[in-house]
């Protein structure tokens, strides 16, 4: 396939194919209805888009003829250079897939950039294993462990804000855990073995579980009036609703003091958890700054 090719297409064109491209590397399928839907173009356009692209990249996806739609082909060489950012966008916040290109930017900006971006076919498999709900084998590093082999089921992705994580059951451990996605390598999907009840999200309390939270200006930093204004505050109370799996990460993130007493010395601390009893039995609790469970208070 060659860039001329591409540039004799229209932009709608472009975008439709690079639409194509990302359901099935990220998701695995994709349907005539899915182009029709998403672009609100006619079945017969959407039926000569991927002619189009099986045209431009043969390898890339292939017509399974017992599901009716077409699935991710067996060798796979991507159109469209997508940066993570984007496509991490799309996974979870379904917008941005139009054609990646080098748009001018409507005001200057600058964004922190993350620590690292996962590689993208590591987290393809493991997007495709999520929307398939099927286990991939993994040969995973860890800090602890070192190198090991594990077969996991994974169910979501996790955003702690420096790195993505994905919330899997672990049957090595026997275990739901998160799994950082840069430490993964040579995920392969097992698409004929079989998910468990026991393996599924539903029997992951710390995922199922919605824990309250109540934040509020710290009370050793000056000015608590513009730490309202700043956290869009109702009557000086900040109430969070998040799962068990993901509250440390938001606390370590916000930097917010999570010590009873408040503790906690330094500029980044303008938050105090009140509540930090509602934490209790909250396994990444840990990362929350300054805080002690019961026993250790």
């Amino acid at each position: 396939m060659s860039d001329e090719q591409l540039d004799d297409l229209t932009q709608p064109q472009r975008d439709r194919l690079a639409f194509v491209e990302l359901r099935v590397r990220f998701i695995g399928d994709i349907r005539r209805q899915d182009l029709v839907s998403r672009f609100g173009i006619q079945s017969a356009a959407a039926t000569r888009d991927l002619a189009i692209y099986k045209e431009l990249a043969p390898g890339n996806i292939d017509y399974d003829t017992k599901a009716k739609c077409y699935v991710l082909g067996g060798v796979f060489k991507p159109l469209f250079d997508f940066p993570p950012e984007r496509v991490l966008s799309w996974l979870t916040q379904g917008f941005g897939d139009g054609e990646p290109s080098q748009l001018k930017a409507w005001v200057a900006s600058e964004i922190p950039s993350r620590l690292t971006h996962p590689d993208l076919d590591v987290l393809a498999c493991v997007t495709r294993a999520i929307h398939q709900e099927c286990p991939i084998r993994v040969v995973y590093h860890s800090i602890s462990s070192g190198q090991t082999e594990r077969q996991i089921v994974p169910f979501a992705l996790i955003d702690n804000g420096l790195r993505w994580h994905v919330r899997a059951f672990d049957r090595k451990s026997q275990e739901f855990r998160d799994f950082v996605i840069t430490r993964i390598k040579g995920p392969v999907l097992l698409r004929d073995e079989e998910v468990h009840a026991h393996e599924r999200s539903d029997q992951d309390i710390q995922w199922t579980r919605i824990v309250e939270l109540e934040l509020i200006p710290h009370p050793d930093q000056p000015r608590s009036e513009v730490t309202e204004m700043d956290y869009g505050m109702r009557d000086g109370v900040l109430r969070m609703k998040l799962r068990a799996a993901t509250a440390g990460y938001i606390l370590r993130k916000w930097s917010v003091d999570s010590s009873p007493d408040h503790s906690l010395r330094g500029p980044e601390y303008r938050l105090w958890l009140k509540n930090p009893l509602a934490l209790y039995g909250v396994r990444n609790a840990l990362l929350a700054p300054g805080y002690r469970s019961p026993d250790q208070a």
